[in-house]
């Protein structure tokens, strides 16, 4: 059969399978699991309770604003001491839905769902003055070999897609094994992930803006740590794109 019979067949096929798998395999709900009408929609429930951020916002960390502060604005925080990430930005604020998605992924090895958080992601991706290269925050090689992969990773390899934008999941790489930051507060996470990222000696970042990857952003301290390793390297900018963030006053 030619190539190009097979790419006409291949879709009808799809097609004509699509009821068979359908009732076999109904699609769900990513957040709850409840059957819903097509793959990688929410039921009604669990789009009521996602909080989709937008502008207006802190121009650096992205945390929402009551009202619009201008151009260039940033929250309190980012002035008294500026994070050294260029921007943070996030699909959702962290709350169940976004949290049970994000677990899925993680440690349910559903990671399909990958594609459809870089899906949501892709309309955050912030305009820079140049083509930024995606980078993924990396994972220990131990917890890489226990996991079997980096949700990260999976996440940039579809934003990479959906953007046409280049992906290197090995310029930046976790040169030590850092304890789990749950229950730490953000004091001590920066501590602990302090001078635990670096870029690889044959990956050349001098002049280039990094668009980095990861899947919740907690602190910032994992996303901190990552963007001094890489502006060390000669990145121009570095720029966090997360799936959900925790807000100020719930991490408080």
């Amino acid at each position: 059969m030619s190539m190009a019979r097979l790419s006409k067949t291949v879709p009808l096929l799809k097609a004509a399978l699509r009821p068979a798998v359908d009732y076999a395999l109904p699609p769900r709900c990513p957040g709850c699991g409840v059957i819903v009408e097509a793959d990688h929609s929410f039921c009604l429930s669990c789009w009521s309770g996602m909080r989709f951020l937008s502008e207006p916002s802190c121009a650096r960390c992205g945390v929402p604003f009551d009202y619009d502060r201008g151009e260039g604005a940033e929250c309190g925080a980012c002035i008294a001491e500026p994070p050294p990430f260029d921007s943070a930005r996030a699909v959702l604020a962290y709350g169940d839905v976004a949290r049970a998605v994000a677990l899925r992924l993680k440690y349910g090895r559903r990671i399909g769902l990958a594609r459809l958080i870089a899906g949501q992601m892709a309309r955050r991706v912030p305009p820079t003055a140049e083509l930024p290269v995606i980078i993924p925050v990396p994972l220990h090689r131990w917890r890489l070999w226990w996991r079997g992969f980096n949700q990260s990773a999976l996440i940039a390899k579809h934003l990479g897609r959906l953007t046409g934008l280049a992906v290197d999941n090995h310029a930046l790489r976790r040169t030590r094994r850092t304890q789990p930051l749950r229950g730490m507060n953000p004091r001590v996470r920066a501590k602990a992930v302090r001078g635990a990222f670096a870029v690889e000696p044959d990956h050349n970042l001098a002049g280039r803006a990094v668009l980095l990857i990861d899947d919740v952003h907690t602190s910032g301290a994992t996303a901190a740590a990552c963007a001094r390793a890489l502006k060390r390297s000669g990145a121009t900018s570095v720029h966090l794109l997360c799936w959900a963030r925790v807000l100020p006053d719930e991490a408080d």
